[in-house]
């Protein structure tokens, strides 16, 4: 699978403020998120999780053949098979969930399983974050703009609540496409909400673009 600018933009804007020792990237596929949460931080522990077996085989080649191979470990498992028996809390947890909710499929079941919403809804994604976040953890997920109200709501059923929002668009003149979301077990008042434009037109990045992501590109 491709590296898509989703991965990218949430391994490099999730906050770590809190000095993870350890992490945990659901739905990891070829693992960059990991990738780059290993680069940013001195996390110890960074466990990912991957259901598709192709995609888990190149996400444990890409960890082996990495700097960081001794912090890194993937479980091929999905979800709900490995929140039956916790054994860690996790500092961080990320995850750039499938989330394509539209009723067609394409011919590549793969791809499928990756890009729909029913390999792991958000009802899932949340519960499984209130079952594994430590006290001071943070959850950081990326979705579809049009999907933040439904996911913030089903996360304070579970008392999450977001700390800090970023608005995602191509340009700057087309609407809103992504949110990232960071989240904790703290309500706070002073929930920062920003916005982030990737591109000034075809291929020319904006500056705050350039200064999220320079660090993993070898050209940028």
């Amino acid at each position: 699978m491709k590296i898509g600018t989703d991965g990218v933009l949430l391994g490099a804007w999730a906050p770590t403020t809190n000095h993870p020792f350890s992490v945990l990237d659901i739905g990891t596929g070829t693992g960059i998120i990991a990738l780059m949460l290993a680069q940013r931080t001195n996390a110890e522990q960074i466990d990912a999780l991957e259901i598709d077996e192709a995609t888990y085989e190149q996400a444990v080649d890409n960890f082996e053949n990495s700097p960081w191979s001794d912090r890194l470990f993937c479980f091929h498992a999905g979800l709900d098979e490995f929140i039956e028996e916790p054994e860690d809390e996790y500092d961080l947890i990320i995850s750039n969930p499938p989330f394509y909710s539209e009723d067609f499929k394409s011919n590549n079941a793969q791809r499928d399983l990756a890009r729909f919403q029913d390999a792991m809804p958000f009802e899932d994604l949340i519960e499984a974050a209130d079952l594994l976040l430590s006290e001071n953890g943070i959850f950081a997920v990326i979705i579809p703009f049009k999907e933040e109200e439904k996911f913030l709501a089903l996360a304070t059923e579970f008392e999450l609540y977001p700390f800090k929002i970023t608005h995602v668009k191509g340009t700057p003149t087309t609407e809103i496409k992504r949110s990232l979301l960071a989240l904790s077990r703290n309500e706070t008042t002073d929930l920062v909400v920003d916005e982030l434009i990737i591109e000034i037109e075809r291929h020319v990045y904006t500056p705050e673009y350039i200064a999220l992501t320079k660090e993993f590109y070898l050209k940028m």
